[in-house]
């Protein structure tokens, strides 16, 4: 109801009342200092100053809110932080917020629209946090431009305690293979991600575990049902082998990865939303090495066995021709760093050459199989019956929980032919048949005739040697020596063509001993080191791959052919040039 203004006087505020129809004058002239109307005048523009100041306090605000205030510890939720107002640049310390948070991503967006005609900017941040504890935990009050955002509650429950828990479209697995387990044990720690929705740009920590050794040695993908619900499952496997005893700690695995399906033609994919998963952590007990076990090395192993091989056949053995025996020692359940070396053969009638061990990791679903290779040049100096000795390693089985042992059996062989006589051998010149020739039936002057003669030959040969090398440029010696070369080279050719990849190493390692004394008691991979040769590099390495790796690698014949003969130049140069070998051997 509107009561209408009688009519009978006119009011100002600080001025007389005017009878009704009564004409107002113009006040008269009074000084601008002291007057009513100036006080009128001076408190609306006040008033108007105070509702301006009031519209802009209220314009300029800083606000905060979340999607959800109750989640999992490993769920995500999101923060939305807006500023309206005119001052514009900087941002919010947000590493407040890593107090109590993981910040997974960070966007930030300038804002203009019109509602009902009414128009308004802002500046606004979407953050995507994962909470680091469970409990009750506070998203800080944030300032900017003078401005502070209200602090936050939010409640972070156990994995899958939420009210759609039993609902979630992702969620992280850990699994261990046993219950407990003994030291340097290998322990195998499966992780599943179970999802319904597609993933991508999936990111994890990789796993570390102090005070034990870890390796990634599978990874799968495929699919599972879960009470009739279909999950995609990618799952990792890892070998943990604990350094002591005690507890093992496994701590909590991180998973951040991308909902939705990737559009190749959106900027900026606001239809997909960033998620953290977050594994729980498990501990097991670690015991110590048994009491009971009476093995020289600790070897938990879920299987061991000794394989022995030769590079041909052992009932061929003759004085003086090498034969290569190769046995392999492998475990499962054990990396090759844990196998320990074989007893080394000493048997009088027999000289070895042992090479350099080979060892080798191969992962699996079932984690670590480590091998070592142990392989022995073997050379009768006189025939006989010979027995190799037993080889016997001890370990404890993993599986059954009890001390074991694997045995290589002796091996037995006859060598035939003539025995070596080494007239440098230690001891030779304490033989009894070294006085011999000293008797008193010896004319005097016997001996000094033989090495008159001796000294003459020899200086016949040199004066015949120095005659040669002036009439021709090169000594009849150095050709001979090229030829004698050439005859190697087609006899190595030979074997590389037909034979095997066992007797192609050994009679190489042979011709460089020949060719290259000062490396002949080396491997061929060391005498490649050591004279710094390619070719001789790459041989060793095709021959390598194809005899000890697992599986074994087809020998390029043909490749290897080509290295030879390149080699075989290669040494040719260097003896045609003798200057070249003191700077080859000696640098």
């Amino acid at each position: 109801m509107v009561t209408p203004v009688e009519p009978t006087t006119t009011t100002l505020p600080n001025c007389r009342s005017l009878p009704a129809g009564e004409p107002v004058s113009p006040p008269p002239r009074r000084s601008l200092l002291a007057g009513e109307p100036l006080a009128c005048v001076a408190k609306a523009v006040i008033t108007l100053l105070l509702l301006a100041l009031s519209l802009t306090t209220n314009a300029q605000e800083l606000t905060a809110s979340v999607d959800r205030n109750e989640l999992a510890i490993n769920e995500t939720f999101t923060l939305t932080l807006r500023y309206s107002g005119s001052q514009r640049g900087g941002q919010p310390d947000f590493d407040l917020l890593e107090q109590d948070f993981e910040v997974l991503s960070r966007q930030q967006s300038n804002q203009y629209r019109v509602i009902n005609g009414h128009a308004e900017s802002f500046v606004e941040w979407t953050v995507i946090l994962a909470p680091l504890k469970e409990g009750k935990v506070f998203v800080p009050s944030l300032h900017l431009h003078g401005q502070i955002s209200d602090a936050i509650p939010i409640t972070v429950n156990k994995a899958g305690q939420t009210p759609s828990g039993d609902n979630r479209q992702a969620f992280l697995e850990v699994e261990l293979d046993k219950d407990k387990l003994h030291v340097q044990e290998q322990l195998l720690v499966k992780v599943r991600l179970y999802t319904t929705v597609g993933l991508h740009d999936i990111a994890t920590d990789p796993l570390q575990i102090r005070g034990a050794h870890v390796e990634k040695v599978d990874e799968q993908r495929y699919e599972r049902r879960i009470k009739g619900v279909g999950h995609a499952v990618y799952e990792l496997t890892y070998a943990v082998f604990p350094e002591s005893s005690g507890e093992l700690q496994i701590p909590a695995l991180n998973y951040v990865a991308v909902t939705g399906r990737r559009d190749p033609f959106s900027l900026f994919n606001r239809n997909a939303q960033r998620i953290r998963l977050r594994s729980e952590a498990k501990s097991i007990q670690v015991e110590p090495k048994p009491d009971s076990y009476s093995g020289s090395h600790w070897l938990p192993a879920a299987s061991l066995g000794l394989v022995q091989s030769w590079s041909k056949d052992p009932e061929e053995f003759k004085v003086g021709e090498p034969i290569t025996r190769i046995i392999t020692l492998r475990a499962e359940g054990l990396r090759a760093a844990q196998l320990p070396p074989l007893p080394k053969l000493n048997m009088e009638g027999l000289k070895t050459y042992p090479d350099q061990p080979q060892q080798e990791d191969q992962p699996g679903m079932n984690g670590i199989t480590g091998s070592r290779i142990e392989t022995t040049a073997i050379v009768a100096t006189k025939p006989g019956s010979y027995q190799l000795p037993a080889i016997t390693i001890t370990w404890w089985d993993t599986k059954n929980g009890r001390q074991r042992a694997t045995q290589l059996p002796a091996f037995r062989f006859n060598v035939s032919g003539a025995p070596v006589v080494n007239s440098a051998a230690p001891g030779a010149a304490n033989l009894p048949s070294a006085q011999t020739p000293i008797t008193k039936k010896v004319e005097p002057g016997f001996w000094q005739k033989i090495a008159i003669a001796a000294i003459a030959s020899h200086l016949f040969w040199i004066f015949y040697f120095f005659y040669i090398q002036k009439r021709t440029g090169k000594a009849p010696r150095t050709r001979t020596k090229l030829k004698t070369k050439m005859v190697d080279k087609d006899r190595l050719l030979d074997i590389i063509r037909e034979g095997s990849p066992q007797e192609i190493q050994l009679d190489m390692r042979n011709w460089i001993g020949e060719r290259w004394p000062e490396v002949g008691s080396l491997s061929i991979n060391d005498a490649a080191q050591q004279l710094n040769i390619s070719e001789l590099k790459q041989i060793s390495q095709l021959l390598h791959d194809t005899i000890y790796k697992e599986p074994p690698k087809p020998l390029n014949r043909h490749q290897l052919r080509i290295l030879t003969e390149r080699l075989v130049n290669v040494e040719n140069h260097f003896s045609s040039e003798p200057n070249q070998l003191p700077s080859l051997f000696n640098g």
